[in-house]
């Protein structure tokens, strides 16, 4: 790729560089062979030991970071083992129960846990782990098993401003509005139970847990607002024009502040940059919110952290960001939005309208790349944004961060009422969308090369003005296309062959095991395309089951999964294994056990990972795993750890 890059880049220059195409090519093809570079010396630089396989044992650690999950009943840790060469350097644990709570950063601890190399993804698709893994140099994952010892005095340092910050605001409210609050303030979203982080998600607000753009905006304005009228009291220094640079220094502060107690996330600190551009923009006297100011910012995160490109945080603000500077750059909404002279009714009406028109231009951005991560979009969050944004910005955060501030003298309560009664009707909001008919859509696996087309042709849309900008429709049509041709699979296969989903006759799915537990069933709902509850594969007519092994016919061909323990010789499988087009198992399969098609096992998942099976005419098999990745947390420095040898029962958390 690089010399084909280095080739591109050389036939620009020979075209010459007064060439308008000659500059793009050169450009465009160094930039390119730049940004592999980048995240190829990235990749190498966070390199560090992972597990290779699953272990239980014992070892003491140094506290990194303590993050509470009171709605889970949880606490999680990261841990840095001390004197043991064979663990990885940092470990993600989590910890069950209370006594989590009293754990800070800097203690040491000694504990008892299962770890477990960080899981790649477990179906085509879907969210890998261990990338992210690789770049936070989180080496291995694991629970706790037991009790926690811990030094007395050694150490401790405290619990740290934003545990203290957050365990303050749970006090004054209680439940998932706390949760919310205290996400606003500090991004702890430990305390929001699932079924309302799931409805924010649904109705298009989860975007309001996430500390980015709207809440760093929000703390900037509001501090500059108050400089600046403070600041203007003194005559000396408004005759002066120092009001507008120092109260751009208040925000900037007050930002980088709030960042930083936020726990400086990937997202805060990529729009606290982008705020500070359109401070530097607006004390220059240049127009603050413009494309290039979007891509000086996306420069910058990518300079910083390349990995974050193939995120889909990244992929979602600045999509988001970009299509509203688009949006608001154009003529027809430059005139529907300029100030007239009109009632105040029809000026109200046309604000909401705009940000109405705006939310629907936002949700159609990020459809597609919800879709390719997510495998679902909410169709209403225009709408319920119209109501939320307002009451998140002009409400909630002036509410909080006013009960905060006259809290050190006592007279916080009738301000954390007011938070507490706003948070109540937000949760109310997302949950009236995400219930409403048709709220969600949801489509099988987005092919990658569809969704690069659909983004290419997207950003082509946003970014240019001429009209040839409308040429961008073309890639953007053939690759949303290929997502709406996309059929669902008709079988899924995890990465470990205990689970396996089969499509249902009604158009619903009904799993093997049907006591897999809530991640499992989002999983394969999500690379399913549907938004229904599971069900279960032996409860269907058409199936046969026994303690052993399940059978059925589907789309003509034979499938037969097993999902017993006990060991079955060859010889009574072979008959029953040459009958099945599909044979699956999560154990190793004798040699006389094989599919007429496809034979599925230990091994062979092993090397393939997940899998999404398609059946009929054409059969074929998409895998998660690609023979040849070269991607480093794929072919990681493995350390063994120190197995110990302990019952299988002791092994469950």
């Amino acid at each position: 790729m690089l010399f084909l890059l280095a080739g591109g880049a050389l036939g620009g220059l020979l075209l010459g560089w007064q060439s308008r195409i000659g500059r793009m090519t050169a450009i465009g093809c160094g930039t390119t062979a730049c940004g592999i570079l980048l995240i190829w010396a990235r990749a190498a630089w966070v390199a560090a030991p992972v597990l290779a396989q699953p272990v239980v044992t014992a070892f003491s650690a140094e506290v990194e970071a303590a993050e509470p999950l009171p709605a889970k009943g949880e606490t999680r840790l990261i841990l840095r083992p001390q004197g043991r060469d064979d663990l990885p350097p940092r470990i993600r644990v989590t910890l069950r129960g209370d006594q989590g709570s009293a754990i800070v950063p800097g203690e040491r601890i000694g504990l008892r846990a299962r770890l477990m190399p960080p899981p790649a993804a477990s179906l085509p698709g879907s969210y890998d782990f261990a990338q992210r893994a690789w770049f936070d140099r989180i080496g291995a994952v694991g629970t706790v098993l037991g009790e926690v010892s811990r030094t007395p005095g050694a150490g401790r340092r405290g619990q740290p401003l934003r545990a203290r910050l957050s365990a303050h605001i749970h006090n004054q409210i209680d439940g998932s509005p706390g949760g919310i609050a205290a996400a606003l303030v500090t991004g702890d979203r430990g305390a929001i139970s699932a079924e309302d982080e799931e409805a924010m998600r649904r109705s298009g607000l989860a975007h309001l847990l996430s500390i980015s753009g709207l809440h760093v905006t929000a703390v900037i304005g509001f501090a500059m607002f108050l400089a600046m009228r403070l600041f203007a009291l003194d005559r000396r220094v408004a005759l002066a024009g120092y009001v507008l640079p120092v109260a751009a220094a208040v925000g900037a502060l007050a930002g980088a502040g709030y960042t930083w107690l936020a726990g400086a996330e990937v997202p805060t600190l990529r729009s606290l940059i982008a705020a500070l551009l359109v401070l530097v923009a607006f004390l220059m006297g240049r127009e603050a919110l413009t494309l290039r100011l979007v891509a000086a910012g996306a420069l910058i995160v990518l300079l910083w952290r390349p990995e974050s490109l193939v995120g889909p945080s990244f992929q979602l603000s600045f999509a988001a960001v970009t299509a509203i500077v688009s949006l608001h750059e154009s003529r027809a909404m430059q005139g529907f939005m300029a100030r007239r002279e009109e009632p105040l009714p029809l000026r109200l009406g046309r604000g909401l309208m705009g940000l109405l028109i705006t939310g629907i231009v936002v949700e159609v951005a990020l459809a597609p790349i919800a879709l390719f991560h997510f495998h679902k979009a909410g169709l209403y969050g225009a709408l319920a944004n119209v109501v939320a944004i307002p009451l998140t910005t002009f409400v909630i955060m002036p509410a909080e961060a006013l009960a905060l501030l006259v809290d050190s003298v006592g007279l916080g309560a009738p301000f954390w009422w007011v938070t507490e009664k706003a948070l109540a009707l937000l949760i109310g909001l997302a949950h009236l969308v995400a219930d409403a008919p048709g709220a969600v859509a949801t489509l099988p696996r987005f092919p990658s090369g569809g969704f690069a087309l659909a983004a290419a042709g997207g950003l082509w849309i946003l970014i240019w003005r001429t009209r040839w900008r409308w040429w961008g429709a073309v890639p953007l049509a053939v690759g949303m296309a290929t997502l709406l041709a996309q059929p669902r699979p008709d079988l899924l296969v995890t990465g470990d062959g205990r689970n396996i989903a089969a499509a249902a006759p009604d158009g619903s799915y009904a799993l093997l095991r049907d006591r897999a537990g809530d991640f499992v069933r989002d999983t394969m709902s999500e690379a399913g395309g549907i938004d229904a509850p599971l069900g279960a594969l032996a409860d269907l007519d058409h199936v046969e089951c026994n303690r052993d092994f399940c059978r059925w016919r589907q789309d003509g061909r034979v499938i037969l999964a097993s999902r017993g323990i006990d060991k079955i010789e060859g010889v009574d499988m072979a008959a029953a294994c040459a009958a099945a087009d599909v044979v699956i198992s999560d154990r190793w399969l004798p040699r006389e056990c094989v599919g007429r098609w496809l034979t599925i096992d230990r091994d062979s998942l092993a090397e393939s990972g997940g899998l999404a099976i398609y059946l009929g005419e054409k059969p074929k098999a998409v895998a998660t795993l690609n023979a040849g990745d070269g991607h480093p947390w794929r072919n990681a420095p493995g350390v063994s750890g120190n197995d110990e040898a302990v019952p299988t029962a002791a092994l469950a958390p």
